[in-house]
Order: structure tokens, then C-alpha cells, then sequence
């Protein structure tokens, strides 16, 4: 057996190696995504009436630097808005009238949640509801409707001009 391990010594390492880098990504991966939630945190509540490109473990900002992450959504079966849980580390005191807006990253970038602290001096609580959202917005109908915008006014500006010319 001695000298069956003599002759694998340098395969043994490697193997040994692999185990070990495969332990560190495991290890590195599960911290970098939070999925166990942070330590010490509170959950807040939103409801939101467009939620398009938000997920479970999505970030949640405030003035671009994360302070938590989304843990759960729902549909509201009254209103049909999605309620959206927010996991808020407990160093972050939020005022009881701070905002959250669905925003991107920019064309090609991937959706947050921006808060925006308000002027209160209550602050938010665990369970509390942030009651002033704003959903996402849906990029191809925007850039549709400047599309048909700039449509309508050329035309109407053409047949402005047309009938002038006729009344002349």
C-alpha cells in the first residue's frame, strides 16, 4: 500500500486540490449570493403595480450601494400588485416615509431596488410597508410610444401646414 501511494503521490495532490478549491468556490459562491439572508437584518414590505425584472435575491440600494436583498414576492389577490419582501440590514434606518423605485443598471444592466430616504423622524420598523413605490418601467413600450410620438407630431405638424396653405 506504502508504495502504491509512492507512485500516486503527485495524483493524490492534485486530487486533494480539486476537493479543496471546490470547497472554497461552495463556500465563496453561498457568500457572495446571500442566500442564507443577512445576519442582522428586518423585513420590510412593498407593493409595487410592475415588478418586471425583479427576483428573489435581487439588491436593494440606497444611494447605490446595497443594503439587502428581495426574500420573497406575491401577488396580491385584491389589488393584483406584487408585494415584494425586502430584507434591510439593521444598521440602515430607514425614515417611515422613504420611496422605493424598480431601477436598472442602465440598457444592458440587471434591476435593483432603489430606496430613497425621507424626512421623518419615525423610522421604519420590521414588517413596516413603504407605501410610496414606483414599479419598473417596460423599455419597448417607452421606446414604442416614442416611436409613435414622433410619428404623430410630424404628421400633424405636415397637415397643420396643409390646411394653411389651402385657407391661403
Amino acid at each position: 500500500m506504502r508504495a502504491l501511494f509512492k507512485e500516486n503521490l503527485i495524483e493524490a495532490l492534485i486530487g486533494a486540490l480539486v476537493l479543496l478549491v471546490g470547497v472554497w468556490f461552495v463556500v465563496f459562491a453561498y457568500g457572495r449570493t446571500e442566500r442564507g439572508g443577512l445576519d442582522d437584518a428586518y423585513t420590510l414590505t412593498a407593493r409595487f403595480p410592475n415588478a418586471s425584472g425583479i427576483a428573489v435575491g435581487t439588491d436593494v440600494r440606497v444611494s447605490g450601494l446595497k443594503v439587502g436583498s428581495v426574500v420573497g414576492q406575491d401577488l396580491d389577490p385584491q389589488t393584483y400588485q406584487a408585494l415584494v419582501r425586502l430584507q434591510v440590514d439593521r444598521e440602515v434606518k430607514l425614515p417611515l416615509d422613504s420611496s422605493a423605485a424598480i431601477t436598472s443598471e442602465g440598457i444592458l444592466g440587471g434591476n435593483y431596488i432603489a430606496l430613497t430616504p425621507g424626512g421623518d423622524t419615525e423610522m421604519l420598523a420590521e414588517g413596516d410597508e413603504i407605501t410610496d413605490t414606483q414599479g419598473s418601467v417596460d423599455l419597448m413600450s417607452l421606446i414604442g410610444s416614442v416611436i409613435n410620438r414622433t410619428g404623430d407630431s410630424s404628421s400633424s405638424e405636415a397637415s397643420a401646414e396643409t390646411e394653411g396653405e389651402k385657407a391661403q
